[in-house]
């Protein structure tokens, strides 16, 4: 069977160390390889990309065809992705910028390769501008070393408000996306609904994870081992509780996220971000001296 024009770039890439000749040679290219929203296999393509500081913006062209392309349907559905760019290769998370935040970053697109603004005109649908952004513990220098608890404790730390972050960027691309939307029923399948729904699950999940093994194997063994931390501790279990009962109204509201009230919704996610984040502030303030003290994993 012949080799496909894109597997042939693909194959050039690899083999290059993320260089190409031909028509892309000195082209700013990346692969992106996303898991197929229907079948679940792995689907990997070359495009063109743009830096936006620390992230990488592509553009759903499809060269100004009538409809946006597979890797984009994919990357709703698994917005979990895989990057190479050079010799690199990285996890990263896709997210389609919306409204005002889409207009001003496909402008950047346009101004440092003009041919997207051709593909634009060619086409009535708007060309998606996707953000592909990596957490900030995973470096271009790779992951930092985590000899002590404290160490580990910043980096989950870390971890958790990135992932607060990203989905303050879903949510308001879901709200865009729903007040974009005009005629009867609701917006396509899958949709950022969908996709911002999975990841607060996901969130929520791993933030319960964090929060009981806190409670019920590293809280008990500082305070056996530094008394003086029981009152810190107590005051960090009782916001552990109190962020859960956020985390409870955020999780109600997503049973209904494509009919919940935007403004509601967003002002509870921005609740809870706020008392997460003064949470993990104040357990790194009062905690890091003693955990720096701990060797991970601990002996």
């Amino acid at each position: 069977m012949p080799t496909s024009f894109n597997q042939r770039i693909i194959d050039e890439f690899r083999s290059g160390g993320g260089k190409v000749g031909g028509p892309f040679e000195g082209e700013d290219l990346l692969l992106l390889t996303t898991t197929g929203a229907r079948s679940g296999a792995e689907h990997t393509v070359p495009l063109g990309y743009v830096r936006d500081g620390a992230h990488l913006l592509v553009v759903a062209s499809a060269g100004g065809a009538p409809r946006h392309p597979a890797w984009y349907h994919n990357l709703l559905a698994h917005p979990l992705v895989r990057v190479e760019i050079g010799t690199e290769v990285f996890a990263a998370r896709a997210v389609p910028a919306e409204g005002a935040r889409r207009d001003r970053l496909f402008a950047q697109v346009v101004r440092t390769a003009p041919g997207y603004a051709d593909y634009q005109s060619r086409t009535a649908r708007t060309l998606p501008v996707v953000v592909l952004g990596r957490p900030q513990a995973d470096t271009a220098e790779g992951s930092r070393a985590v000899p002590t608890l404290a160490d580990k404790l910043i980096e989950v730390h870390t971890g958790l408000r990135e992932q607060v972050r990203a989905l303050r960027v879903e949510a308001e691309a879901h709200v865009a996306e729903r007040a974009a939307h005009r005629g009867p029923g609701a917006p396509p399948a899958p949709g950022l609904g969908l996709q911002l729904r999975r990841h607060c699950l996901e969130f929520c999940a791993w933030l319960e994870f964090h929060h009981t093994s806190e409670d019920t194997h590293v809280f008990p063994s500082l305070a056996r081992h530094h008394p003086r931390l029981r009152g810190v501790l107590d005051r960090l279990g009782d916001e552990h509780r109190t962020v859960a009962r956020i985390q409870g109204e955020l999780l109600a509201l997503l049973d209904g996220i494509d009919t919940a009230e935007p403004a509601l919704f967003l002002a509870t996610l921005d609740d809870l971000s706020h008392r997460l984040g003064a949470h993990l502030d104040h357990e790194e303030e009062s905690l890091l001296p003693a955990l720096a003290e701990i060797p991970f994993p601990p002996v």
